[in-house]
């Protein structure tokens, strides 16, 4: 089986490794850009290439998974103001780094996927925001944008079509919180990156007071597949409510972790064990997060009988998500990777909101103590309640983040907490489970250790 936008002319990801896979010369050899000259030259007006990217199912790609086409439609009609396209590259989530290899292996198809969005949305205008520990990324995003701009592929006038498109890299520094578009549009105006009041939501009043449509890398660089083939080869694969192909990027002790482009609802199972080679030898399947860190936790169990999709996957009691694949192995403590989870959370709250500032705070140190060996029966309980206190009382959803995994992890593996309490210590020793040991030997795990914080 071949998938769209990895099979196809142009390839969403490169495997051709130790070549030059990414420069212009690559790209153009693999039909680049001939799909943003048909469509300027009349192949689709603005408004049908709207349609195409409706028809084709796109969701976005970035976690919430709202149709793109739709959002885009949010526009206002009959708009004076300028609009602005802003792809959210600040890939911040936890076990997730698709995005990442897109932009350093194949950053033209995005810089046509945003040719073709911004020809859509009747905008001249965008903003790569990029995660800005993301220093190979930059490096490539601003060569490519130099090329594409030398080429004619970026400018004014772009083919003689009358169309101009600018694009402009910008780099973040370093605040998960500006993966919310809001925060994002702050941080892109100069401000500190803290998540706006809606509404106004961004299509209406967004950056630097225009209207503004903030879309993930992904989803962007989806857009010349679609504008090249159809929306209905689009959605050829993938199911009627989850269409198309999803990149994944899989990480933990299994034996060729990486980012994989699958079809919706391919199963998890088969990802695992074919794309990925299954589990390092010797090692269990304990648990899965599916979606990036703040989903919800399924066991192993459990795992094998989840699809690749938005349905499936909240069927089984978690979520999509971004797709960030975090496999955990037998032998992996429970409670100490929530209380990583969750000195994350902490530590990227922006305080803008008290059960966010405070909460965060306040599960994590009741983790840790536990973790410690120091808690109390009523901690776990505890725990739960300022979870469930803290969801969806807050501007923007990184306090549900850390409170969606910490519920669940109780959910599933309450036995664990309760045994760290019972006896009064870590049962695995405070010692990383020697698959995750890359030092060798036992490393101790005390702590407020950032050294040896990780996440399976």
């Amino acid at each position: 089986m071949s998938y769209p936008v990895l099979d196809g002319h142009k390839t969403l990801l490169n495997y051709e490794r130790g070549t030059t896979s990414w420069p212009l010369d690559s790209y153009l050899s693999r039909h680049g850009y001939e799909t943003s000259r048909a469509v300027l030259g009349g192949k689709y007006s603005p408004d049908e290439l709207i349609g195409e990217v409706k028809a084709s199912g796109l969701r976005g790609r970035g976690g919430a998974g709202f149709p793109t086409g739709l959002k885009w439609s949010f526009l206002p009609k009959g708009n004076d103001k300028p609009v602005i396209l802003a792809v959210n590259a600040d890939e911040s989530e936890p076990g997730t780094f698709k995005d990442r290899v897109i932009m350093e292996e194949n950053p033209h198809m995005l810089l046509e996927g945003i040719v073709l969005s911004c020809y859509a949305i009747k905008s001249k205008t965008a903003y790569i925001y990029v995660r800005g520990e993301y220093v190979m990324s930059l490096k490539r995003l601003h060569y490519a944008v130099e090329e594409a701009y030398a080429a004619g592929h970026l400018g004014e006038n772009i083919y003689g079509s009358g169309f101009s498109c600018d694009v402009t890299v910008h780099s973040g520094a370093g605040a998960y919180i500006c993966g919310e578009e809001t925060g994002l549009i702050e941080s892109l105006e100069g401000k500190k990156g803290q998540p706006r009041i809606k509404p106004p939501f961004p299509a209406v009043y967004g950056a630097f007071g225009y209207p503004t449509i903030v879309n993930n890398v992904e989803s962007i660089t989806s857009v010349a597949y679609i504008a090249e083939h159809g929306g209905e080869a689009y959605r050829g694969w993938g199911t009627e409510k989850s269409a198309g192909t999803k990149l994944f990027s899989v990480s933990g002790p299994v034996k060729r972790p990486g980012v994989y482009e699958v079809p919706m609802a391919y199963p998890f199972r088969d990802l695992l064990n074919n794309e990925c080679g299954g589990m390092l030898d010797g090692v269990g399947f304990k648990a899965l997060i599916i979606g990036g860190s703040s989903v919800p936790v399924v066991t192993g169990e459990t795992a094998m009988k989840i699809c690749m999709d938005y349905e499936s996957c909240s069927e089984h009691g978690t979520l999509l998500g971004s797709g960030g694949v975090i496999v955990i192995g037998e032998g992996t403590c429970m409670v100490r990777t929530l209380m990583v989870l969750l000195r994350f959370y902490h530590h990227e709250s922006c305080g803008q909101c008290t059960p966010c500032r405070e909460g965060t705070g306040w599960i994590e140190r009741i983790c840790s103590r536990i973790e410690a060996g120091e808690g109390t029966e009523r901690d776990i309980d505890e725990l739960y309640r300022i979870a469930d206190n803290m969801e969806t009382r807050t501007i923007c959803t990184l306090a549900d983040a850390a409170a969606w995994p910490t519920k669940s992890f109780i959910d599933v593996f309450r036995s664990e907490f309760e045994e760290h309490i019972r006896t009064g210590a870590c049962p695995h020793g405070n010692a990383f489970p020697d698959h995750l040991n890359l030092r060798g030997g036992g490393v101790p795990q005390r702590n407020g250790d950032p050294e040896h914080a990780f996440v399976p």
